[in-house]
C-alpha cells in the first residue's frame, strides 16, 4: 500500500492542527480535573518551538552579577540577545576544538623535524635538472626554459608556522596551516630577482622537498598546488595518513631570508623580466624603456614579508578575542559569497590586515565584540573605494618610499602593508573589489534593518554566482583568451604575469564589457579559477586547464529593455571613438529633434528578447575586440523562457499578450464606469484574476471559434462542443469585481441580497449589449462579457453582504457575529482577492521580472502534479516575497535567477516555525512584524501548515486555509531541494545545459496508480512540459475577427474528470495532475483506507466484504475501483496502470 510522498507523514505530524479530545460529559469537578490533566499531558507537536515554562520562583528570581554584566554587554555590543546567541553558536561551530589542536600541533612538530632533515644536493646549473628523481616533476612552467644561474639544495635555515592557525582565526571545515620554509642565503644570488630565477629555484627547492617527504610514512598524501592560484608560486600540501587525512592540510611555502632582495628594486614601476629574455627578441634600439612588472615584483615581496606580517597580526590581534571573532565572522561572510578563493580573491589574510589597519586608525577598538568588528569592517568596505583612494599600513614619512599614486598606476586596488612597498591587494581585480563593496552595502542595509532573520541571511545563506547574478556567461575553452591577448596587445601584461593569459586578459575584458553594457549593468563579476592540486609525478596544470571563465551580470531593470545605444553627434570628435568601439553596428541616424547622431540599434521585438540584449552586446564586443567568436561564449540568461512560451509564439514569453488582455480589461472597466440607467452607479471595478496581475502561466489570446467544432444554441447565443470533434480550445473567463455605490434600499436578508444581485447581473448584461454592442451572458451570480475576443466574468458585489452572512440569530432574538464558510469565501473573493491583484499588479510595474518568475514557479509546481494543493495566490505571494524581501540578494531582474531563488526559498524556509511575511506596499512596520511572529507562535496549532501573512491578512493566512496539506508541502520542499542543485549545475555547465526541462518532469515512480489520458480530449495539450510534435486542431480560427457567439467557457475534460474522482473516491485516494497538458493522473492510496473496517451496510462504496479472524470486515475492492475509474472516464481514459507492488490489501 503506497504511503504519501516521501517524508510526508513525518511532516504531517508537525503541521496538522492539534486536536483536543473532548472531555467526558460530567458536571462534577473530577471531570474538569481529568480533562485539564489530559490537555496538559498532550505531547507537543514534533519540531514545533515551544515556550520554556518556568516556576514562579524561577521567573522572579533576582539576576546574578554575571547575568547583569552579560545583559549590559549585549545591550552595548549587540543589538539583540538573539543575535548574540546566534553569533556565539556560529563561532563555536567554526572554531577549531582544543583536542584537534593538540593533534595538529603534534603533526606540525613532526613536519618541522622532517623538513630540516632533508639531505642536500650538489651544485648544478638551473637548466640542468637531471639530478631530479624520475617520479618528481618541477611544479612550474619553465617558459622560456633557458635561464642563468646555479642551484643546489641545502636544508632550510628555519621553518616557521605563519598565517591564521597561530593567530587562532582559522575556521572549519578546511583547516590549512601555512609554514614558511626559509631557504638558506647560500643558494640564492643577488640577481635572482631577474627573469624568474628566484621562482625557478623556489620550484626546484620544493620538488626536492616533495621527493623526500613523499617517501615518508608520516604523510598520507603529498601533492603540489599553487599559492592562492599564482602559477609562478607552487606550494607543497602535506596531509596526515588514514582517518586523519581531513584533519589538516599543511602548506609549505619556500621563501628567501627577510630583506634578501632590495625592496627598491621591486617597486611597481621597475622591470625585472627582460623583454629580450621573455620574448626571445633583441631589445629595440630606440631606447624605449622596459615595461614595468608590478605583479612579478609583488610576488617576490610577498615571500619576503610572510614573517613580518605574522608578527604584525599577532601584535594587533594578540589576546583581543573580539577581534579574532570578528575576523572569523568575516571569513564566513566571504566564504558564503565565494569571494575568498583563487587568484585575486579577497582572502581571509586580506581581511585580517584590514582589521589591523582599522585598529591602527582607531576605527576599531580591541575591546569590541566580534559582531561590532564585522559591522565596522563592512561599513568601511561599503563606503571606501580602494580603486580610487588606496590605504596604507605604513606610518613612516620617509620621502624615499613610493607614493600611493605610483601603486594606483600599476594596480586597480591599492592597500599597502607596513613596509610601504608591498600592495596586499595586487592580485585583486577592480571587478572583485566592486563585488566586495556591493556585498558590504547589501549586508549593512540588512544589519541596519534589524530583521529577525538578519543573522541567517548574512552569514548562513550561500550566494553562488548563478543565484546571485541575473545573467551568467561562460567563456570556453580558455585557450581562446591567448588570441584575445594578442588582439588586445597585452604583451607587457603577459610578461609581468609569467604567461598567464587568463589573468592578463581579464581586466581588459571586464572593462570592455562594462563600457559596452553601460546603463544596463549594475555590477559585473568574474569567477576566479579554482586552485588546483596535482601529484608529484604530473606536470603542473596549464592555464587553459583551469576550466572556464564565468562572468556574472547584475542588471538594472530600468535600462535593460532599451534597444538604442545613443552616441555623440556626427560632427563631435567623440564620434570616431564611438564608431571604433561599436564597429559595424554603429550607424548615423536622424532623430526627431533634428540631430544626427551615431547610434547602435539592437534587434529585439518582445520583452524576452529585450532582456537578452546584453547577450548581443557581449558577443559582438568579444568578437570585435578580443577575437573570441560567439561559439566560445555560452550565455545563460533565457534558457528557462521556453517553459512559459506559448506553443505558437517562440520569440515571446507572454508579457505582450498579458498586456493586451490588461488593456482590454481597462477598456471594459471604463465602459462599466460610464454605464447609464443602472439603478446604482458603479463605485469601483477591480480585477481578480491572475491575468490581471500578470501571473497567468499561459496568457489568454483573443478567441475566434471555428463553428464547425460546435453545435450552436441559437436561443442562448452560445456554443456546445461536438462529441465527434477533438476537445475545443480552453477558454477561461477573467473575473472582474464590480462594486456598486452604497444605498439604504439594499435588503438586510442574505437570500434577498442574492436575488437583488441577480437582478443587477441581468441589468448589467442588458445595458452592455444595448449601449456598447457587447455579447453578454448573465446568470444569478455573474455576467460573462465577450470583448475583443476575451471573456470577462463580471461579478456584482455588495460591501455589507459578508457582514450579513456572519449574523447568527439566537432563539431569543439576539444577533451575534460568527464567521461562516460562506462569509469567509465571499470576503476572500470580493475583498481580499481584488486587493491582492491590485498590489501584485503594482509590483509588476516596479519589477518587470515578477511576471516571468511567478509564471515559471507555477509552471514548475503544476508540472510536479502538485498544482491542486496550492492556490494561485499563495504561489504568487511566495514569489512576491523574493522581490519585496530579496535579502541577502537584490531583487531579480530575470526570470531565470528568480526561479532559482524560488526553489531555494521553498526548500529552506522553516514553514513549521515561521510565517512568510509578504510586506506588500511596505505597510507593516518592524514592530508590527514582531507582533505577527509572536501571535503566530501562540496560535500555531490552529493555523494552516503553510502560513503567508500580508498587510490585509495579518492572522488567518486566507490563501493557504484550504491547502496544502502537510504531506503535499513536504513533497514540494523535497522536490525543490532536489531540483535546485540539478538546475544550477546544468546552468553552470560551459558545454551547455543539456535538457533544461529535466527538473520540470514529474517523478511518476512514487504513484500507486497511473491513469493515462487521451490527448484528443486534453484542450491544453500543447502546453505540456515536453510539447508534442503534433496535436489536434482545437477549433480556433487563426485570424482574429468579430464573433457574435459566446465561446464554451472553462471546458477542460481532465479537470471535470478529476473533480468526479475526488468527489467519489476522495476518501480512498489522492489524485495528482498537471493542468497544463498533462497526459497522466497520478494516484496515491491513502494508508488509512486499507485498514479493515467493521461491516456496515452504509459503508460499502468501493469496498468488499471479507472474513478476518472469524469477523466480517470491509476492505477496498481495488480491481472494481480501477474498473470504475476507466468507466467514469470512458473516451478520455486510455489506460489505468496499477502498480501492484506498491500496495497490498
Amino acid at each position: 500500500m503506497g504511503p504519501a510522498p516521501a517524508g510526508g507523514q513525518d511532516r504531517g505530524a508537525a503541521g496538522e492542527p492539534e486536536e483536543m479530545e473532548p472531555a467526558p460529559e460530567s458536571t462534577g469537578k473530577e471531570g474538569k480535573k481529568e480533562s485539564k490533566k489530559r490537555t496538559l499531558a498532550e505531547p507537543p507537536v514534533e519540531g514545533l518551538l515551544q515556550p520554556v515554562k518556568l516556576s514562579r520562583a524561577e521567573l522572579y528570581k533576582e539576576p546574578t552579577n554575571e547575568e547583569l554584566n552579560r545583559l549590559r554587554e549585549t545591550e552595548s555590543l549587540f543589538h539583540s540577545s538573539l543575535l548574540r546567541l546566534q553569533v556565539e553558536e556560529l563561532l563555536k561551530e567554526v572554531r577549531l576544538p582544543e583536542k584537534k589542536k593538540e593533534r595538529i600541533d603534534t603533526f606540525l612538530r613532526e613536519v618541522n623535524q622532517r623538513v630540516l632533515k632533508v639531505p642536500s644536493t650538489p651544485k648544478t646549473k638551473l637548466t640542468d635538472q637531471t639530478w631530479l628523481p624520475a617520479g618528481v616533476r618541477v611544479p612550474l612552467h619553465q617558459v622560456p626554459y633557458t635561464v642563468k644561474g646555479c642551484f643546489r639544495f641545502l636544508p632550510p635555515a628555519q621553518v616557521t608556522v605563519v598565517g591564521s592557525y597561530l593567530l587562532g582565526t582559522c575556521i572549519r571545515p578546511d583547516i590549512n596551516v601555512d609554514m614558511a620554509v626559509t631557504m638558506p642565503r647560500e643558494i640564492l644570488q643577488d640577481k635572482d630577482g631577474l627573469n624568474q630565477r628566484y621562482f625557478r629555484k623556489r620550484a626546484l627547492y620544493l620538488a626536492h622537498l616533495a621527493h623526500h617527504l613523499g617517501q615518508d610514512p608520516l604523510f598520507g598524501s603529498v601533492r603540489f598546488s599553487y599559492t592562492n592560484g599564482c602559477h609562478l608560486k607552487p606550494s607543497l600540501l602535506l596531509r596526515p595518513p588514514g582517518k586523519d587525512e581531513r584533519l589538516v592540510t599543511v602548506r609549505l611555502h619556500p621563501c628567501p631570508p627577510p630583506d634578501f632582495f632590495r625592496a627598491c628594486r621591486l617597486l611597481p614601476s621597475k622591470n625585472n623580466v627582460r623583454s629580450a629574455w621573455y620574448r626571445g627578441q633583441s631589445p629595440p634600439g630606440d631606447g624605449s624603456p622596459e615595461p614595468p612588472t608590478p605583479h612579478y615584483n609583488t610576488w617576490v615581496l610577498q615571500d619576503m614579508t610572510l614573517e613580518s606580517h605574522m608578527q604584525l597580526l599577532s601584535t594587533v590581534l594578540g589576546s583581543a578575542f573580539g577581534l579574532k571573532d570578528g575576523v572569523a565572522l568575516l571569513k564566513v561572510w566571504l566564504r558564503q559569497r565565494e569571494l575568498d578563493k583563487g587568484l585575486g580573491g579577497f582572502s581571509g589574510f586580506l581581511v585580517s590586515m584590514l582589521v589591523a589597519f582599522l585598529v591602527s586608525t582607531r576605527k576599531i577598538h580591541s575591546t569590541m565584540s566580534g559582531y561590532q568588528v564585522l559591522r565596522s569592517v563592512l561599513q568601511f568596505l561599503a563606503t571606501t573605494d580602494l580603486t580610487v583612494n588606496g590605504i596604507s599600513l605604513c606610518l613612516s614619512s620617509d620621502p624615499s618610499l613610493p607614493a600611493l599614486a605610483d601603486f594606483h598606476q600599476a594596480f586597480p586596488v591599492v592597500f599597502l602593508d607596513s613596509s610601504g612597498f608591498l600592495n596586499l591587494c595586487a592580485d585583486v581585480t577592480a571587478s572583485t573589489y566592486h563585488q566586495v563593496q556591493h556585498e558590504a552595502r547589501l549586508s549593512m542595509a540588512l544589519l541596519d534593518s534589524r530583521a529577525d532573520d538578519g543573522f541567517q541571511l548574512l552569514l548562513m545563506t550561500p550566494k553562488p554566482m548563478i543565484r546571485a547574478f541575473d545573467h551568467v556567461l561562460h567563456i570556453h575553452p580558455l585557450s581562446r583568451l591567448q588570441a584575445a591577448c594578442h588582439r588586445l596587445k597585452l604583451w607587457p601584461e603577459l610578461q609581468d604575469l609569467g604567461g598567464d593569459y587568463v589573468s592578463a586578459a581579464l581586466g581588459s575584458l571586464t572593462t570592455l564589457l562594462e563600457q559596452g553594457l553601460g546603463s544596463r549593468l549594475h555590477l559585473l563579476a568574474h569567477s576566479r579559477p579554482p586552485v588546483s592540486e596535482w601529484d608529484l609525478s604530473q606536470d603542473p596544470p596549464k592555464h587553459r586547464d583551469s576550466g572556464t571563465l564565468t562572468l556574472g551580470l547584475l542588471l538594472r531593470p530600468e535600462g535593460l529593455t532599451s534597444v538604442l545605444e545613443l552616441g555623440p553627434e556626427a560632427n563631435q570628435p567623440e564620434a570616431s571613438d564611438f564608431r571604433q568601439f561599436w564597429g559595424s553596428r554603429s550607424e548615423l541616424r536622424r532623430f526627431q529633434d533634428g540631430t544626427i547622431r551615431e547610434a547602435v540599434v539592437w534587434e529585439a521585438g518582445s520583452m524576452a528578447q529585450k532582456r537578452l540584449i546584453p547577450h548581443q552586446v557581449v558577443t559582438h564586443l568579444l568578437a570585435l575586440h578580443a577575437n573570441i567568436p560567439d561559439t566560445c561564449v555560452h550565455y545563460v540568461g533565457g534558457l528557462l523562457d521556453a517553459l512559459i512560451q506559448s506553443p505558437k509564439e517562440t520569440s515571446s514569453t507572454g508579457e505582450e499578450a498579458l498586456a493586451v488582455a490588461v488593456r482590454c480589461y481597462d477598456d471594459l472597466s471604463r465602459l462599466l464606469w460610464g454605464l447609464e440607467d443602472l439603478p446604482l452607479t458603479v463605485s469601483a471595478v477591480q480585477g481578480a484574476h491572475p491575468v490581471l496581475r500578470y501571473t497567468e502561466v499561459f496568457p489568454p489570446t483573443p478567441v475566434r471559434p471555428a463553428y464547425s467544432f460546435y453545435e450552436q444554441l441559437r436561443e442562448r447565443a452560445s456554443l456546445l462542443p461536438r462529441p465527434d470533434k477533438p476537445c475545443p480550445a480552453y477558454v477561461e473567463p477573467m473575473t472582474v469585481v464590480c462594486h456598486l455605490e452604497g444605498s439604504g434600499q439594499w435588503p438586510q436578508d442574505a437570500e434577498a441580497i442574492r436575488r437583488v444581485r441577480a437582478a443587477f447581473q441581468l441589468r448589467l448584461a442588458e445595458l452592455l449589449t444595448q449601449q456598447h454592442g457587447l455579447q453578454c451572458h448573465a446568470t444569478a451570480t455573474h455576467t460573462d462579457v465577450l470583448k475583443d475576443g476575451f471573456v470577462f466574468r463580471v461579478r456584482v458585489a455588495y460591501q455589507r453582504e459578508p457582514q450579513i452572512l456572519r449574523e447568527m440569530r439566537s432563539p431569543e432574538g439576539m444577533i451575534s457575529l460568527r464567521d461562516t464558510p460562506a462569509s469567509l469565501r465571499l470576503e476572500r473573493e470580493m475583498r481580499h482577492l481584488p486587493l491582492l491583484t491590485s498590489a501584485l499588479h503594482g509590483l509588476q510595474q516596479q519589477h518587470p521580472a515578477f511576471s516571468g518568475v511567478a509564471r515559471l514557479a507555477k509552471r514548475w509546481v503544476r508540472a510536479q502534479l502538485l498544482g491542486a494543493g496550492f492556490t494561485d495566490e499563495s504561489l504568487d505571494l511566495v514569489v512576491a516575497a523574493l522581490f519585496l524581501h530579496p535579502e541577502p540578494f537584490t531583487p531579480p531582474s530575470s526570470p531565470q535567477v528568480g526561479f532559482l531563488r524560488f526553489l531555494f526559498l521553498v526548500s529552506t524556509f522553516d514553514w513549521k516555525n515561521n510565517p512568510l511575511i509578504v510586506n506588500l506596499n511596505n505597510e507593516l512596520t518592524v514592530e508590527e512584524q514582531g507582533e505577527i511572529r509572536s501571535g503566530f507562535l501562540a496560535a500555531r496549532t490552529q493555523l494552516p501548515v503553510m502560513v503567508i501573512i500580508t498587510p490585509q491578512d495579518r492572522k488567518n493566512s486566507v490563501w493557504t486555509q484550504d491547502g496544502p496539506t502537510p504531506q503535499i508541502l513536504q513533497q514540494l520542499v523535497v522536490l525543490a531541494a532536489e531540483a535546485l542543485p540539478v538546475l544550477e549545475k546544468q546552468l553552470m555547465d560551459p558545454q551547455g545545459p543539456g535538457d533544461i526541462r529535466t527538473v520540470f518532469r514529474p517523478p511518476l515512480d512514487l504513484y500507486d496508480v497511473l491513469i493515462r489520458l487521451s490527448p484528443r480530449h486534453i484542450p491544453r495539450h500543447r502546453q505540456a512540459v515536453d510539447s508534442p510534435a503534433a496535436s489536434f486542431c482545437r477549433g480556433l480560427l487563426s485570424e482574429p475577427g468579430p464573433t457574435s457567439l459566446m465561446p464554451v467557457l472553462g471546458y477542460d475534460p481532465p479537470q471535470l474528470y478529476l473533480a468526479q474522482l475526488r468527489e467519489a473516491f476522495g476518501d480512498l485516494a489522492l489524485f495528482f495532475y498537471d493542468q497544463h497538458g498533462g497526459e497522466v493522473i497520478g494516484v496515491l492510496w491513502k494508508p488509512s483506507s486499507f485498514q479493515p473496517q467493521p461491516f456496515k451496510a452504509s459503508n460499502v462504496k468501493g469496498r468488499m466484504v471479507t472474513s478476518q479472524g472469524g469477523e466480517l470486515v470491509m476492505v477496498p475492492n481495488v480491481e472494481a475501483i480501477l474498473e470504475d475509474w476507466a468507466i467514469l472516464g470512458e473516451g478520455l481514459v486510455q489506460a489505468v496502470e496499477a502498480r501492484s507492488e506498491r500496495w497490498t490489501v
